[in-house]
């Protein structure tokens, strides 16, 4: 093994290191790609880590700030010489597979709005931050899976990527508040004769259910991009869609929770036990032969 070849090694299974410790979602369905490509997508996840790791910091705003475009020029530099391992792996990967890194930069204008405190007065606002942010990372990932049509797969990744930011936003709803952070929509807030606030323990007050109809019908619209998103399915190989499959199923299942029992996202972070995400990703497997 030569000392290129031993350190691009090095690099990618720091990238996998990274994916079992903080991808808990993901790394379920990306442990069922291919080797070849579990690396690439391992090191697109370790980036996009990165990325939002600046933004979801406890740094002061201007200093995110500063990271944030550090982390711009690096994805201008994939490619060239560096000894970052994340970079290392992510050149390799982009020089194998059509992976379009510049869509990190849309990741990096999304986080750039987290940090400056951005609101959303209408779902197209709202749209545009989860393509930054979330679409971005459905385009890149499609880059590693090598669909059969480059061209229809996109923006049916872009939508995929898209149902999984807005499956978040619910999840996270009362978590984001007590961080300053709303995401949904103002007009929509407004027409729903909603204002969103903490009560004295900490959850979305609701006194009169307005909220939680809110996120029933927010959940609602959320489902109708997973069914165009899941199109893409059909344009990959069987690996790569068991791996997206599994990576979607379990936010569409969440969703789905969400859906039946809004009120829940207003006092405590839902999620899926351990058992279920495995049995998820083993129906995908199964489902994509």
């Amino acid at each position: 093994m030569t000392a290129e070849s031993a350190q691009i090694a090095a690099a990618y299974a720091e990238c996998e290191r990274i994916m079992v410790s903080a991808a808990k979602n993901f790394s379920y369905g990306i442990r069922l790609l291919a080797p070849e490509k579990r690396g690439a997508l391992a090191a697109v996840y370790a980036l996009a880590r990165r990325i939002d790791d600046i933004g979801d910091g406890d740094l002061p705003a201007d200093e995110k700030l500063r990271l944030l475009d550090e982390a711009r020029r690096d994805i201008k530099a994939i490619g060239g010489p560096t000894t970052d391992p994340v970079l290392v792996a992510l050149g390799d990967a982009a020089a194998r597979l059509p992976i379009p890194t510049t869509a990190f930069l849309e990741l990096v204008e999304g986080c750039e709005l987290d940090v400056r405190g951005a609101r959303y007065e209408s779902f197209p606002d709202l749209l545009h931050y989860c393509r930054c942010v979330a679409g971005s990372i459905g385009r890149l990932s499609t880059g590693v899976f090598e669909a059969t049509d480059p061209s229809a797969a996109e923006p049916l990744a872009d939508s995929l990527g898209v149902a999984l930011q807005l499956t978040n936003i619910l999840r996270d709803i009362r978590e984001d508040l007590g961080n300053g952070r709303v995401y949904l929509p103002q007009d929509e807030l407004a027409a729903a004769g909603v204002v969103l606030r903490l009560d004295a323990h900490g959850n979305v007050a609701d006194d009169d259910g307005r909220v939680a109809a809110l996120v029933r019908d927010q959940a609602a619209r959320a489902e109708k991009w997973y069914r165009d998103g899941l199109r893409l399915l059909p344009l990959l190989d069987h690996r790569s869609a068991a791996s997206c499959a599994a990576m979607a199923g379990i936010y569409h299942r969440l969703l789905s929770r969400i859906e039946r029992e809004p009120e829940a996202v207003l006092s405590r972070r839902v999620s899926l036990p351990a058992w279920e995400k495995v049995y998820l990703a083993a129906r995908s497997l199964i489902g994509a032969r």
